[in-house]
Order: C-alpha cells, then structure tokens, then sequence
C-alpha cells in the first residue's frame, strides 16, 4: 500500500446502541471500497467469534483499513475504520477506539429511536472532541419514523437535523453520501512537527505463533521491521519483526506512517507487558511524553469460577490464562472454598462480559464451570481507622470490627416509552435507586437519570426494565461514587457450618427476604439423611430464618417378634444414642445440583 499524505487519511470510529445496524453498515462500507471481495462476502464480516455472529453483537474492536476513490476531487482517500461494541459493559472498547479516531459516525435506528447506549456514546465522543456524523439507519423499513428520530436529535443531543444522513445499510442506500460526510466533515490526522514515534496501543491480541499482536494508531514518525521500540509505561524495549495494515485480515506492509492504523508484531510473549492505553515510541530519540486520553481498565463485577469437576482444575486455569491473553479486561487470582474446592476469583467489566467469558470457556476449551454469586467492590472502614477493600463475601471481616461499609453507586440513563414511568418507578424504587430528573424525548419517550448501588443491577435490573416496557425500555450506565450503606454479609448454615459459597453481601432490608429464598431452595434439594438437618439463614450471631430438613426413619424393631417390649426399647435406646452421634460427626452432602440451581437463580425474587 503507497504512503498516502496525512491530508488524504481519515481515522474515524462507528458508535451506536446494540443492534441499531452498526455491524451491516462497516460490512457496507467494506463492500462499497471493494477492501473485501464480493466473493468472500458475508454478513458481520468484522465479527471473527462465532458467539459475536450468533449473538448479533460485537465484543471485541476490530480495526480496517479502506482506499476509496472519491469521485468529486478525482483522488483516492485511506479511510481507517474501528468497529467498536454496542454493549454498556464494553464501553473501555469504545473509549480505546475513540481515543484512536478524529471522528464518529452515531447511527441511531429509525425505527426505534435515540436510546439509552447512543446518548452516552454520544457524550463520550465529544469528551474525546470527535467530529459527530448522526446517521439515521433501517429507513426502508415500514416502521422507520425520520422525523422523530430528527426532533430527538435535535432536543436531546442538540445536533442540528439538517446533518443526519439518511440510510439503509441493509439495501445501500444513503452510503454514498456517508463516505463524502467522512472526508469533508472529519478532520485529517493532528501534525507533530518533530516527527518522532508516537503510537497509541488501542488494543491487542495473543497469536500462538506470533507473541502479542499490537493493534496501533500512528499519530507521528513512522515504524518499519527491524527498528527497535520502547513501550513508556514499562520502560521495555523490543524489536519489530512485522508491521502492518487490516484489509480487514493482517496484510504486511514495509512500514506505517503517520495517520495509519495497523499493527505490529515485536516477539512481546505476555499480554501482562502490554498495557492497553500506552504509548509506544523509538528506544533512541523517541517520545517521553505519553499520548493524552486514557483511562485503565477496571474491574466492576467479580465472581468464583470453579471447575464442575474438581479434576478438571488444570483444563480450567489453562483455559482462563489463555483466555486473559486476548481479553486484558479479565483479572484472575486463585480462590478456593471448601464446598466447590480449587477455582478463581475473576473481575469482569460488566454482566454481559461475565456471561461472554462463561460461554467462551465452556464454548472455545470445553470445560464445565460453575460460577458464584457476582459481587462488587466495597470499601470496608474499620473501627482502627483502616479502609480495606473487599470483593469476596468470605472476606469480610467479623461486624463487631467494623465501623461502616461504602458500596459502588452508578449514574444511569433509563430511556423509557411514557406510558411505563409508573411501573419504572416502583422497580427503581425496588433496586434503592433514585430518580433525580427527567426529560422528554419527543411526545412518547423519556430519559430519566437515576442513581443506583451496582450491586442492584447486575442480575436482574435490565430483563425487568425489557419486561416492564415490552422491550423498548434501555439503559446503560457509568460508574458514579462510594456512598455508605447498612450492608450486612448473610451466611448459609447447614447443621451450624457455614457455606462460604452462599455467602453474600446484601443490604439490611432485604436480607431475611434473600435469606428465605435461599434455604427454601436447599431444602428442595439436599437429600435426607439418617439425622435430621438444621438449615439456617444469618446475620452474625442473630438467625433471620430456619428450615429442617427430617431424618429418614429406620425401624430398628422389626427384628422383633413378639418377646418382652423392654427389649425393643433397649433396641431404640440404642438407635437414640447413634442419631445423636451422628449428628455431631455426621458429613451432610449438599449435591452439587443445589447448588447450581441458587447460583444460578439465586435470589433473582428478592
């Protein structure tokens, strides 16, 4: 590929809520600059994982790289594209993709609307200053209402209407006009004077083969095989063995050059080197300030993940290793519990990305898994002075040594349709959330911006809004403050002996309702035993409810016939004594079934 002038390269990104046609309209794009042969053309064509195509949704970013030839200045343009995620618990991917672009294409589907994923991508796009490009997609569809979706535009994003193109991605239409909004409308790359190295990692992958695979935005200098590189959060330096564009598969070139999106291939062995967000600069003469724009990847969410089968532990951390060297977003430390055995604690960015991570372990390296409760991150003050952060239950210390707990809160955007606000309010009202404020958009919409602890939503919170709302409800949401909460840690014990893997950490007002449900499902199914089986529900030392589970009768006596009855009270006598030592050194066995099924569920009702 020659070297185009930085005037002729335009870097910009696709943002969109999920399912609003982001996907079709880059497969589009990719079609109509002839960068994928029609031959080997197929839908989602950027989406490489088979979840990402059964699903409809995009997990991972994907950078392209397209010549178009623009008719009315007789030149050829490099357009750069980086397919981002829909899905809130992606938002880092767009925040990366972002942080690598001049510009954003917003598509909103006009059938449905702005909801709830456009307008906060919407707002992180103008954190970034990128140049918005509103794109009104599925305007073939019979459904689709252009001047609705112009009015929301305009009153809730405060984009003029006049500037939305109207498409079809599906049929074609429209993207004509979109390849000449991007190359007069956004802006060619930033110029850096001095020409050094300057690249931002946006992302990367492992290749079996390969190492680490570093996906690169050039904002200066150039980089060819051979020179050697410096990474400045780490201070390693290492030497380039490939470099390269995607069209959209990995296709070597002699170097990159300014304004080029591509990749670089420096035998890095361990993602742990790599720090997505770095920059990357010349081990000599290079660069010591870091590329501006980025924040490190957090954790919000963490559950257990322990194998079904305590021998498959090996598989198992083979498989989460491997799986961590492709997604940096996944934090792992090993954890073990005296119910499930030997497993690890793992952080996730979000539900979704939880349930991605599960279906990919048991997917793509076939192991059975079971997963704990999720639960946050809580600061924990202590009655010494001492703030401790706790993610696991059982790593909660004793009550009487603390002095208060903080839990995460999140500010979200609920879209609603106005007919629903009543029964939003009351499911709000039910996650201790508040509603600060709302706002209409057009005559049968709203957006309202609430608080919530994140604890509350993570199961459940989004299946009831779809319910509530007959599924044209939305949300997404950005991690807010710590605020102070009366949360206790409920124990599970069976026979007096706490279950750490039913330890959770819930708020005061809820916990005998959770408490309830949890044994009521245990007793459903742990299998009687020969002595009779106490199952408790606890705050400390204070038990907020109990069920018992009755032993299985013997009759010990009908051995008997006829013959003096102290006889037969001698035989239950005895029968009393051996109950009773059973119970002291009897092992109950809680079936692995049971405790899939509360994980699984778990208090879903409370």
């Amino acid at each position: 590929m020659e070297k185009f002038p930085r005037e002729r390269i335009r870097n910009f990104c696709i943002i969109a809520h999920v399912d609003h046609g982001k996907t079709t309209l880059s497969d589009r794009l990719l079609q109509m600059t002839g960068t994928v042969a029609e031959n080997k053309m197929k839908e989602q064509i950027l989406d490489s994982m088979d979840l990402e195509r059964e699903r409809g949704i995009t997990i991972k970013a994907h950078p392209v790289t397209m010549i178009y030839y623009f008719p009315e200045e007789k030149e050829h343009y490099q357009l750069n594209l980086i397919d981002t995620p829909g899905h809130v618990d992606f938002s880092y991917e767009v925040s990366r993709s972002l942080s690598a672009c001049e510009g954003a294409l917003l598509v909103i589907d006009a059938t449905q609307g702005i909801q709830a994923q456009t307008v906060s991508n919407a707002f992180l796009a103008e954190k970034h200053r990128l140049v918005l490009i509103p794109v009104i997609n599925k305007i073939d569809l019979p459904t689709a209402n252009l001047t609705l979706v112009k009015k929301q535009l305009e009153d809730s994003l405060a984009i003029p209407a006049d500037e939305a193109i109207a498409t079809s991605a599906k049929e074609g239409i429209g993207i004509d006009q979109i390849f000449k909004a991007i190359i007069q409308k956004i802006p060619p790359p930033p110029s850096f004077p001095d020409q050094i190295l300057r690249a931002l990692i946006f992302d990367s992958v492992y290749d079996p083969y390969k190492g680490v695979i570093l996906y690169v935005r050039m904002f200066s200098g150039k980089v060819k095989k051979g020179d050697k590189i410096l990474l400045l959060s780490s201070n390693k330096t290492y030497e380039v063995k490939e470099v390269g564009v995607f069209c959209p598969k990995m296709v070597p070139e002699e170097a990159l050059y300014e304004g080029n999106s591509g990749y670089i291939i420096a035998n890095i062995k361990n993602t742990a080197e790599i720090k997505i967000g770095d920059t990357l600069t010349w081990e000599t003469g290079g660069t010591t300030t870091a590329l501006p724009g980025f924040q490190e990847i957090s954790p919000m969410v963490f559950s257990g993940i322990y194998p079904l089968n305590s021998s498959e532990f090996e598989k198992l951390k083979n498989a989460i290793q491997k799986l961590q060297i492709n997604d940096p977003a996944i934090t792992i430390s090993p954890e073990s519990s005296v119910a499930l055995g030997s497993g690890f604690r793992c952080g996730f960015l979000g539900l979704l990305h939880m349930e991605i991570v599960q279906q990919r372990l048991s997917r793509e390296y076939g192991v059975d898994i079971i997963t704990t409760y999720p639960s946050v991150i809580y600061k924990v003050s202590l009655r010494s002075g001492k703030t401790i952060e706790v993610d696991n239950p059982a790593k909660l210390p004793d009550p009487s040594y603390i002095d208060h707990i903080a839990e995460p809160y999140v500010k979200s955007y609920l879209i609603v349709p106005s007919e629903n606000i009543g029964e939003v309010m009351q499911l709000i009202s039910e996650k201790r959330g508040s509603c600060e404020s709302t706002e209409s958009l057009g005559h049968d919409k709203v957006i309202m911006h609430c608080y919530f602890p994140l604890n509350e939503i993570l199961v459940d919170f989004n299946d009831k809004l779809k319910s509530i709302t007959h599924g044209y409800g939305s949300m997404d949401y950005t991690p807010d403050e710590y605020r102070i909460s009366d949360l206790v840690k409920l124990d599970i014990l069976v026979n007096g002996e706490p279950i750490e893997a039913l330890s959770c950490i819930v708020h005061s007002s809820k916990a005998e309702s959770r408490g309830r449900s949890i044994i009521h499902k245990l007793k459903e199914r742990i299998p009687r035993h020969l002595f009779k089986i106490a199952l408790q529900a606890a705050v400390g030392g204070k038990i907020l409810a109990r069920e018992d589970i009755g032993a299985i009768g013997k009759n010990v006596t009908a051995k008997c016939y006829g013959g003096d009855i102290t006889r037969k009270r001698k035989l239950l006598e005895k029968q009393k004594e051996g109950k009773k030592r059973m119970k002291t050194f009897g092992k109950v066995d809680i079936p692995q079934d049971a405790f899939l099924e509360i994980l699984k569920t778990d208090t879903k009702q409370s």
